[in-house]
């Protein structure tokens, strides 16, 4: 199914009167599919399981020689992360979209969503590109998510700076992968549909199982606790939480993972994507499909 980027803006500035037309196309065209929450990882070979970073969400178009960066709430973010731009007009495809999120990595390959908020390391935000929604033209949201995964690793090969992609394990090891992100405090996990259409929305073929005892947690409870009676405050915080046992992070801690004079240079990104591939590695795995298409390659 071919996609006019040009003729889709045209219709969202039409249809919309007194309504920003960038806004009316994010949300006709492209809108976003969203995680439903869930306490246990799904098990079973039709799921497969992505690492949970902790950035903001965000959406790269590019159309011959524009770029533009969307969120969830669709505000323009282009202007705001000019190395995932940057990398985005390096590729030789001249139309995509990707899904991803906009993480700042430290130096053990860990994203750091403090330095994000900060907005002190604004031209040291990549994207973690997990789906590609249309290619060349064409929109894949129709594809299962195995065929969208396999195009996002073609388009992405070679790693560029900038933007990597999602690694994933597919099958049983779910529950097993999970526990071992905890155990290194990351986020969690995000289990898909192998065999899924893209939709937007909250949808059930995704979801979100995260680490109770990570700061990405503590920010929900902050957000929501004069919503919440003192009592049910304990429940929420260890409802769900990971077997290995240790006090609830601080959300107001300071980046523990800044080098140097206190930035994120460029020069160190090499060393920051080894480190994440390592930690990667050191996750539970099984091996990749015998058609070598499911699995994405790893981010060394």
């Amino acid at each position: 199914m071919k996609f006019d980027f040009e003729q889709g803006h045209r219709e969202a500035a039409l249809s919309s009167e007194g309504v920003a037309p960038y806004l009316r196309f994010m949300s006709t065209a492209f809108e976003f599919c969203l995680p439903t929450a869930a306490k246990i990882v799904p098990a079973g070979p039709d799921w497969i399981h992505e690492i949970k970073y902790d950035g903001y969400r965000l959406r790269v178009e590019r159309n011959g020689k524009a770029v533009r960066l969307f969120t969830r709430n669709g505000h323009d973010w282009t202007r705001r992360f000019p190395w995932i731009v940057e990398a985005a007009l390096k590729n030789r495809e001249q139309q995509f979209v990707i899904d991803g999120e906009a993480v700042v990595l430290g130096v053990d390959g860990v994203s750091d969503f403090n330095a994000l908020h900060s907005r002190r390391h604004d031209d040291e935000v990549q994207l973690y590109a997990f789906d590609v929604l249309a290619l060349g033209g064409e929109d894949l949201r129709q594809l299962p998510l195995t065929m969208r995964k396999t195009n996002l690793a073609r388009l992405l090969r070679g790693w560029p700076d900038g933007m990597f992609v999602a690694p994933f394990e597919p099958a049983e090891i779910g529950a097993d992968l999970f526990a071992a992100a905890c155990r290194m405090g990351l986020e969690g996990l995000v289990s898909k549909r192998r065999d899924r259409r893209y939709g937007g929305g909250r949808s059930k073929d995704w979801i979100k199982v995260k680490n109770r005892t990570h700061p990405a947690m503590m920010r929900v409870i902050e957000v929501h606790k004069e919503q919440v009676r003192p009592a049910d405050m304990g429940a929420l915080a260890t409802e769900g939480a990971c077997t290995h046992k240790r006090q609830l992070p601080s959300i107001k801690r300071k980046p523990r993972r800044l080098v140097g004079n206190g930035c994120y240079p460029k020069t160190q990104v090499r060393h920051r994507r080894t480190a994440a591939s390592v930690r990667y590695r050191s996750l539970p795995s099984q091996s990749a499909e015998s058609d070598g298409r499911l699995r994405t390659p790893n981010l060394a």
